[in-house]
């Protein structure tokens, strides 16, 4: 399951859940105050880029 990050909108505090994809857009409870006023935020992206010594295939196991 995804992990998604959500903010609440009583205390204002932010929290991480890992949640079914079909239940993301649903409210989730605030861990930090159990308000159910929460929105899910968008997350970006982040991808470490292998390199060419360490991917540990021969090669580098990078596109070239």
């Amino acid at each position: 399951m995804p992990l998604y990050e959500y903010h609440c909108k009583k205390c204002g505090k932010q929290f991480e859940n890992v949640v079914a994809i079909s239940e993301a857009d649903k409210k989730q409870v605030c861990p930090y105050c159990g308000g159910k006023n929460t929105e899910k935020l968008i997350s970006l992206f982040a991808a470490k880029p292998a390199s060419s010594s360490s991917a540990g295939m021969p090669g580098g196991g990078g596109f070239t």
